[in-house]
């Protein structure tokens, strides 16, 4: 099988860009290529793209992952002011703005994650110090790319988001990935771990690890369904499911692959507890037209309906469990944003 290449998310060549607006700023002419340390601890030494205006532009290489944002310029231009202070973030051309609560960036501010800001705010003062500094990123064409995303269902007009969490971006072919999930799994097995964590993903493995950090821990993408016949079949005999209701909440609908792509029940899972535990019909139709699960969570918090969580860790440890015919015991749990727990089912409880 072909090695799939890996390639570098626009939140890195938005930090690229930033630092080689700022070196051709305080060096008077525009390098041709920079170098950043992404958080992954990889070097990522894009091409420079100057413009007449004195901003850098960096082609979005994705590897071999189909990436929507392949090969499409992010564009930073940076304006350093006299005083020392914050950075500021504006979006510029093809870059939306968030409009929803509940994302990781507040109402009104450009859609550009917390990780990204760091690494740009990195880049900047690599340069000038505690300067402050207006930083404005673009990607033309973003905007009408935007409308093939799940951006406006999440509240995010006008444009792309800068993402990225590792400054990696990993392929994403689906043998490919099952291969390689299954691959670390069998070879926990035959270490002789037979009682594992699966998470989602790196938020999640991080939550769990601070919650169990003594547990082994295998990330399963989206493909939970696979990975639990995987585990049937190397003979694992417990497994802890955790991870954030964004996700849970779909397994607690039976949905075993939980891409956004292959369906979405998360509502319908919660509203639906909720119903069962007797909550008030205006929380249901607040959480129903709730644009993220984070800002359901607020709601049902707010209305003191935590108890629910508990009740779709159950749902989910039945579903789980139906999955691997009762032969592998499965404890589901719940965590938020912060890694605390909302809430868990162990197999035989009630």
């Amino acid at each position: 099988m072909k090695e799939l290449r890996e390639g570098f998310t626009t939140g890195s060549c938005a930090a690229a860009a930033a630092l080689a607006c700022c070196l051709w700023q305080r060096n008077g002419a525009c390098p041709n290529q920079v170098r950043i340390t992404v958080p992954e601890g990889r070097d990522y030494v894009p091409e420079i793209l100057p413009h007449p205006d004195g901003s850098c532009g960096v082609l979005k290489d994705s590897g071999d992952d189909p990436d929507i944002t392949k090969g499409m310029e992010v564009i930073a231009r940076v304006e350093v002011l006299p005083s020392e202070g914050e950075i500021e973030f504006c979006a510029g051309e093809g870059v939306g703005t968030i409009t929803e609560q509940g994302l990781k960036i507040p109402c009104g501010q450009p859609a550009i994650n917390p990780v990204p800001r760091q690494m740009i705010a990195d880049a900047v003062r690599s340069v000038y110090g505690s300067r402050a500094a207006r930083v404005t990123i673009s990607i033309p064409g973003g905007r009408e790319i935007a409308k093939k995303t799940f951006n406006p269902r999440l509240g995010i007009v006008g444009g792309l988001s800068v993402l990225g969490t590792s400054g990696v971006v990993r392929p994403m072919s689906e043998e490919a990935l099952k291969d390689s999930l299954y691959a670390e799994l069998k070879m926990r097995a035959l270490q002789g771990r037979d009682h594992l964590i699966f998470t989602f993903g790196n938020q999640g493995e991080e939550s769990m690890h601070a919650l169990y950090p003594e547990m082994c821990i295998v990330q399963v993408s989206n493909y939970l369904g696979f990975m639990l016949d995987s585990a049937l079949e190397l003979g694992i005999k417990r497994i802890l499911i955790g991870g954030h209701p964004g996700k849970l909440a779909k397994v607690a609908a039976g949905l075993m692959q939980t891409h956004s792509h292959t369906g979405d029940a998360r509502r319908e899972a919660i509203v639906t507890h909720l119903a069962l535990m007797g909550a008030p019909i205006p929380l249901m139709e607040s959480v129903y037209a709730s644009v993220t699960t984070d800002a359901a969570m607020e709601l049902i918090h707010a209305a003191g309906c935590d108890g629910v969580w508990n009740r779709l860790a159950q749902a989910a440890q039945r579903y789980c469990s139906l999955r691997v015919r009762g032969e592998i015991q499965i404890e589901i749990v719940f965590v938020d944003g912060h890694g605390s727990v909302l809430g868990r089912c162990v197999e035989g409880e009630k």
